[in-house]
């Protein structure tokens, strides 16, 4: 479904955007917070919250018209960031050493169900990270979606290894790596 409008934000604009970014969040994981308390609109709230404050976060919502079809967002990892805490695999430590700017953490790209299949996820995905200024950007997949891991693999993410977040009900993750800027 080509011809939908991207839209770029900073924290600054987070507060306003809350309600929206809640609302499609809702939507897209309804199914999934009826049995999953990591998948609760007030955890994600949580979540929302402590990466939108940070002076680096950035948004952008794909719109069809004046309606918002999905959203990626995320934020540069701080020096001696805890991203990499819950890392099971075995990996050298200059792998997961952060600097604060060395790497960007997408930590939620989601697309409401008519815009699915359509390029509107690599479109918001490309429009997230474009321009940005980190060596490489990262991200988790549930272990449970192996298809959302081929996608993001088709893309030119690879895997690093295992990771569960030090938060509570949190899932298995792959945690993947993606060289920047995009080619």
């Amino acid at each position: 479904m080509p011809g939908i409008d991207v839209r770029h934000f900073t924290h600054l604009q987070a507060a306003e955007l809350r309600p929206l970014l809640l609302d499609v969040y809702a939507e897209v994981y309804a199914d999934e917070a009826k049995s999953d308390p990591f998948a609760s609109v007030e955890r994600f709230g949580a979540g929302l919250d402590g990466w939108s404050r940070r002076e680096g976060w950035t948004c952008v919502i794909g719109y069809d018209g004046d309606q918002a079809v999905g959203y990626a967002y995320g934020a540069p990892l701080p020096a001696r960031a805890p991203w990499w805490g819950g890392l099971l695999s075995t990996v050298p430590e200059d792998v997961v050493a952060e600097t604060g700017t060395r790497t960007y953490a997408l930590s939620e790209l989601m697309v409401r169900v008519p815009w699915r299949k359509t390029g509107t996820a690599r479109q918001l995905h490309d429009a997230l990270l474009a321009g940005r200024l980190e060596e490489r950007a990262t991200l988790l997949v549930d272990q449970s979606h192996p298809k959302v891991h081929a996608l993001y693999a088709s893309w030119g993410w690879t895997t690093l290894g295992d990771l569960r977040p030090r938060i509570p009900d949190a899932p298995l993750f792959h945690a993947m790596l993606l060289d920047l800027p995009l080619r």
